[in-house]
């Protein structure tokens, strides 16, 4: 037995929000990738490669079903003036990101100082961003993929950032709390292999957020996971540091 059209262009919508390519997903199950690229794009294939493909994704079925009635298309991002207005407005941000942790309307009232009045406004004003969808008794739906992410260096980014000497005030001793500091010295290929690994840690954050988001919102705690590496040195030690090619240039004129 075939699966559904809709099915399967609700399963591609689900691949793509994951960051799977035909690749991954070949690798995953077996299977060609000229394979997967056929089947998919033919819309052709049985109801057992789709229970293949969803268990290799960890996808649900009721998450397919979910998105059959729905057209839109999902975002990745807002654009620059959009951040710019969220920000510009705490509460507004508040419920952006209420949104986002898949909280439910009468959970963010219980939760935070808003009137039920100002959450319908923020919530309409994300609405017209196509963030989400507002519906009636005051149900919405997200309308970003799961890959969504603030502007790289963008006006959400820069509050964190200047906000980030809060985030950093603990200790990382307790439950549900790490940090880890390394320092090491990589060749290109191996970096890029590195960025590769950590952007599979936030897609697995990513999906353990919507797995539980049918728990009640008392027993799912408000985390943060901050990920970054970069080329960088303590100033101290940078201070220190020999200007390699100089100290060449001026061994060749001896």
């Amino acid at each position: 037995m075939a699966a559904s059209l809709h099915l399967v262009d609700s399963l591609k919508r689900e691949l793509r929000a994951r960051g799977l390519t035909y690749a991954h997903v070949a690798g995953g199950i077996g299977m060609s990738e000229a394979s997967i690229k056929r089947m998919l794009s033919r819309r052709d294939l049985s109801l057992k490669q789709l229970d293949a493909i969803c268990s290799f994704a960890q996808i649900e079925l009721a998450e397919l079903t979910r998105g059959l009635s729905s057209s839109e298309k999902l975002i990745a991002r807002l654009t620059f003036a959009q951040e710019e207005a969220v920000v510009s407005n705490p509460k507004l941000f508040l419920v952006a990101v209420c949104a986002l942790n898949l909280l439910e309307f009468d959970e963010i009232l219980a939760s935070y100082a808003l009137t039920k009045a100002e959450l319908i406004g923020f919530l309409s004003k994300l609405d017209r961003m196509s963030f989400l969808r507002l519906h009636p008794n005051n149900r919405f739906r997200l309308l970003v993929a799961r890959t969504f992410a603030w502007i790289p260096n963008g006006p959400i980014q820069r509050t964190f950032k200047e906000h980030a000497a809060d985030f950093f005030d603990c200790a990382f001793d307790g439950p549900s709390e790490l940090m880890l500091l390394m320092n090491g010295r990589l060749s290109a290929a191996n970096a890029a292999l590195l960025i590769s690994r950590l952007k599979r840690t936030t897609r697995e954050f990513s999906d353990q957020h919507y797995e539980d988001a049918k728990l009640p919102a008392d027993q799912r705690q408000a985390l943060s996971l901050l990920l970054a590496v970069r080329p960088w040195q303590l100033k101290a030690m940078r201070a220190l540091q020999v200007d390699v090619e100089a100290k060449r240039v001026s061994a060749r004129r001896l």
